[in-house]
């Protein structure tokens, strides 16, 4: 299951030598919905590895704005405190491990 990402725990993921992996999404985006349990199945597969998780745009703006957020959604990919890569839609599966693959 997807970490919940919020102010709380942001900085410390983020800053870690670890690929974190953030979806921003919010319960009334459909397509976020559908992301949903394939985000959830990388982070079974990737437990450990790199951690992915999920930030609620609606809850925590000032980590969308950070990240430029304008549509969900949308997946960031950080490692030692420097954005990596984006990702914006309903992306399949294996593009976005493809990502992961390449930053971890």
């Amino acid at each position: 299951m997807a970490l919940a990402i919020d102010s709380t725990n942001f900085e410390s993921l983020v800053s870690g030598d670890k690929l974190v992996v953030i979806d921003f999404w919010a319960q009334w985006c459909g397509p976020c919905k559908a992301l949903a349990p394939t985000i959830d199945e990388l982070a079974a597969e990737y437990e450990g590895q790199v951690v992915i998780g999920k930030c609620d745009v609606d809850e925590n703006n000032d980590i969308a704005v950070q990240f430029g957020v304008m549509n969900i959604p949308m997946l960031v990919f950080v490692k030692g405190g420097e954005l990596k890569d984006t990702l914006v839609g309903r992306v399949p599966k294996e593009e976005i491990a493809k990502k992961i693959e390449m930053y971890k």
